[in-house]
């Protein structure tokens, strides 16, 4: 199985983006990668409770539909730390299953042959 990592920079500061990687996250997974979302910068909004509810671009299936099916498909979302306390966000504010992770979690993913795509 390989592994992928689509790091997410954006959300409804570009929620085209922030759909596309959600949409290549979903086909990862489904295709049986070890996959990991890394929401960074603007995109840990997507990592915040009810953030995602209003975001449906043109042609995809809403970003909420696309979350929560990546993740009930085993898929992993992690949230990055610092950009997260950054914009004044805790724990309490992550949906479920979400993880708050510093850069060397994901750099430890990608030097086991990870692959990234960011959006």
């Amino acid at each position: 199985m390989a592994k992928l990592a689509i790091s997410i920079t954006h959300a409804k500061d570009d929620a085209d983006k922030a759909t596309v990687g959600m949409v290549v996250a979903n086909a990862a997974v489904a295709s049986g990668q070890e996959t990991v979302v890394f929401l960074s910068t603007e995109g840990v909004y997507l990592g915040q409770k009810g953030y995602v509810s209003d975001i449906h671009e043109e042609g995809f299936a809403p970003l909420a539909d696309l979350l929560h099916n990546y993740q009930e498909a085993g898929g992993t979302v992690w949230v990055c730390s610092p950009c997260f306390k950054k914009r004044g966000l805790t724990e309490n504010d992550l949906i479920p299953g979400a993880v708050i992770v510093g850069g060397a979690k994901l750099v430890e993913f990608l030097s086991q042959g990870a692959s990234c795509i960011t959006y």
